[in-house]
């Protein structure tokens, strides 16, 4: 009797335990099934993302293209040269020419410090000058102001050098132009 009460007792046991034990594998492998779900899908949603982009891959390389034109077309307008010392002496040369050009004669020039501006380098001449007369030096100063590469007069100085006779003008200036930073 001892023994089939311990039958009695220990064989719903046994049932009890191992339908524990299915239902907790039952669960793992649900948690697995719905792991696999997402990964799958996560990878769904990279592929669509990835033929999205390489649809439009034609589109970015046309406006690649487009802006590498418009960079090009806005690098027409810097002063260019290899080193900051080329471009301040392309400067001092072109600010030379415009002013013999005009009829007046440099007396000095010098060089000023490169500054960085954002992607740039504003380059800066000095320039000390005579101008035979006030309409020479409005067409010198529309010739620096207008022409490409883009020139700037940032600061001018004015005189009459003989006040008794008023003919030629004293002129200093500063002529600034911009560079790319990677020089």
């Amino acid at each position: 009797m001892k023994k089939s009460r311990l039958m009695v007792i220990s064989i719903p046991l046994l049932i009890v335990i191992s339908l524990l034990l299915l239902y907790q594998r039952y669960t793992l492998v649900q948690k697995d099934l719905a792991e696999s779900r997402e990964d799958q899908a996560l990878k769904v949603r990279v592929l669509k993302k990835s033929m999205a982009l390489i649809a439009e891959k034609p589109y970015l390389e046309k406006k690649a293209a487009t802006l590498r034109e418009l960079r090009k077309a806005s690098d027409s307008r810097l002063t260019d040269g290899q080193t900051i010392s080329i471009v301040s002496a392309g400067l001092q040369d072109t600010v030379r020419s415009v002013i013999a050009g005009r009829g007046g004669s440099i007396l000095s020039e010098r060089s000023g410090k490169a500054e960085a501006f954002e992607s740039f380098k504003v380059i800066t001449v000095t320039v000390d000058s005579v101008m035979p007369d006030v309409r020479s030096l409005s067409d010198a100063l529309y010739a620096i102001e207008t022409r490409t590469p883009y020139l700037i007069v940032k600061e001018l100085d004015v005189r009459v050098r003989n006040v008794r006779a008023p003919m030629d003008l004293s002129v200093r200036f500063d002529v600034s132009g911009l560079t790319g930073t990677n020089q």
